[in-house]
């Protein structure tokens, strides 16, 4: 199913024109996708749109919180794609909100581990929509697009 939802991300995020259901998964059968990962990439990417439709997902909070990472969650995302994300936090191009977001989306993906490539294209697609809410928003975006694109780890200046 995550080949799908990057196949989905990179053919049609910047577009401005998105396929219906049926005419997508009658192009993504053709591709060679399974049915079943085709519908569970629809399903992810129809909650990612839920949440991240909430009013504050991309404003940037006031305080400050601990996370506790769960065993399942300990268990299923790598500690390089835990670190990756609480990175991101700290240096402050995701909010707790967005983190929150991202662990989750995570943990509804099918595969037993997600690796720190899966996490970055997770993190990826979790923040497309704050680049169109302005310039700040853009340059985070560019950032987390240079740290998947780009195999070293990010380092900030």
């Amino acid at each position: 199913m995550f080949e799908v939802l990057v196949y989905m991300f990179e053919n049609y995020i910047d577009t401005h024109f998105r396929p219906d259901e049926s005419t997508l998964s009658r192009e993504l059968s053709a591709a060679g996708f399974d049915e079943q990962d085709i519908n569970g990439a629809f399903d992810w990417f129809n909650q990612l749109e839920l949440m991240a439709d909430q009013a504050d997902i991309f404003e940037t909070p006031n305080h400050v919180s601990t996370r506790i990472f769960t065993s399942d969650e300990l268990k299923k995302i790598t500690g390089e794609s835990l670190g990756f994300v609480l990175f991101l936090v700290q240096a402050k191009i995701l909010n707790t909100a967005q983190r929150e977001l991202i662990l989750e989306l995570a943990m509804n993906l099918p595969q037993p581990l997600i690796s720190i490539e899966e996490m970055r294209w997770i993190v990826l697609m979790t923040t497309w929509g704050a680049s169109k809410s302005g310039p700040d928003k853009t340059k985070e975006y560019l950032f987390i697009e240079d740290a998947l694109l780009n195999k070293q780890k990010p380092t900030l200046h």
